[in-house]
């Protein structure tokens, strides 16, 4: 299952477990899309200046898609972003 993702962080813990998860390797996942390991690498530890045409690149090397819905609000409604 894949966690909820609420930061760059999350989003490469994600990533990278589903690459872990599929038994690839950082330079082989870069290779299929042509990208470089040291760019997977950044993207998985959350680097927050990540392209978004690398990251849509990685997520087809990974066979994974990008859905957006509403977040769920809390029971008891709060002040502020809870990102």
């Amino acid at each position: 299952m894949i966690p909820k993702i609420t930061s760059p962080e999350t989003l490469g813990q994600a990533l990278r477990a589903e690459r872990k998860h599929k038994g690839m390797s950082q330079k082989a996942v870069g290779h299929s899309v042509g990208m470089e390991q040291h760019t997977i690498s950044k993207i998985e530890k959350g680097n927050p200046g990540t392209e978004l045409n690398s990251l849509f690149r990685l997520l087809a090397a990974l066979d994974l898609e990008l859905n957006i819905q509403p977040r769920q609000k809390p029971a008891m409604e709060s002040t502020g972003d809870n990102w």
